[in-house]
């Protein structure tokens, strides 16, 4: 269990561990009200163990209309301290949560990429928006940006509520359908952040990651160049019929290739599935063996996603799996 536990503060996906201005600013307000918590906590119990062990004199009970001026002037002055001081708290804690905020409003306009992320049941589509649509990234469920440099983030769902949220770079954000919102993210070294849907959002609420690559700004640029590029051509046999039985199915229904006749909308841009590292967000590794259980039966892996069973032969699926495997 204590395992279980610390493994919710790991670097890669954790609000205790910031590597952006906007989570550290978040991260003072943990440290700021957790402090004010432990601290109220303490003197309660010592009021507390104090009024349980404090030694009174016997003495014999009073008329019980008498008033004791002394006690009562005590008492006054006791309750007067603790509002007195409730109040100065509420109030450091506000100006603190104010500033805080500042802090976090003042990235807004100083960036220098924006990335449109739109939340579905259950992945992420990310769209790099170029003047020229055609040269639109489309990628899923993994965002590369450039360390150092603020990042505009764009959010917005096609079905129900989502939250996006990377811990070690920001707070959350709503994705609620028809309202877009935005945030600002910065990564303060390069690195791999791994954040969550943190909105229940469905049967498959859990299994809804992301992930964002920190980059320097020529990685980035050479990522960003290969995106651009439509799906390489198939180099062998095995990638060709691969090729031919994917286009001939559901799957090309669902997902665009760029360079090729697959242009559905439903699911991810597999135009460079293999440069990816996970599958299904987040949910798989992307190694061949999980690619091909992800295409032989997706609901074994991930119950109630959209994505539904393509019946393959094995040899037809080995193929679709090695040209898949091609789209770097």
């Amino acid at each position: 269990m204590s395992i279980l536990v610390l493994s919710g503060c790991s670097d890669w996906q954790s609000s205790l561990h910031a590597h952006g201005a906007n989570a550290r600013a978040i991260l003072d307000l943990i440290w700021s009200f957790g402090a004010v918590a432990a601290i109220t906590w303490l003197l309660v119990m010592l009021a507390l163990t104090m009024a349980l062990f404090h030694h009174r004199r016997v003495q014999a009970a009073p008329p019980p209309l008498r008033i004791d001026s002394h006690q009562e002037r005590r008492f006054g002055r006791a309750v007067g301290s603790g509002v007195a001081s409730t109040v100065l708290v509420l109030a450091a804690l506000t100006i603190t949560s104010f500033f805080a905020g500042k802090s976090i409003a003042s990235l807004s306009g100083k960036e220098t990429l924006t990335v449109r992320i739109t939340g579905h049941q259950w992945w992420w589509e990310i769209r790099y928006p170029n003047d020229d649509p055609s040269r639109t990234i489309v990628t899923a469920n993994e965002i590369h940006l450039p360390f150092g440099e603020p990042v505009k983030v764009e959010l917005d769902s096609t079905d129900v509520i989502h939250s996006f949220w990377v811990p070690s770079l920001a707070g959350k954000r709503d994705l609620i359908p028809g309202r877009p919102s935005e945030l600002t993210l910065v990564a303060d070294k390069p690195g791999t952040y791994r954040g969550q849907c943190a909105e229940f959002c469905g049967y498959q609420h859990a299994h809804m990651a992301i992930t964002v690559v920190a980059e320097n700004r020529e990685a980035f640029d050479a990522w960003r160049s290969r995106q651009d590029a439509v799906a390489v051509a198939p180099a062998g046999d095995e990638e060709r019929r691969g090729q031919r039985a994917f286009l001939s199915t559901g799957c090309a229904l669902c997902h665009t290739v760029r360079g090729t006749a697959a242009s559905g909308t439903i699911g991810p841009d597999l135009t460079h599935l293999a440069s990816r590292r996970a599958l299904a967000a987040d949910t798989l590794a992307m190694t061949p063996g999980a690619l091909a259980a992800w295409i032989a039966d997706p609901q074994s892996t991930k119950p109630g996603a959209k994505m539904p069973r393509i019946d393959l032969s094995a040899d037809d699926l080995n193929a679709v799996v090695t040209y898949l495997g091609s789209l770097e």
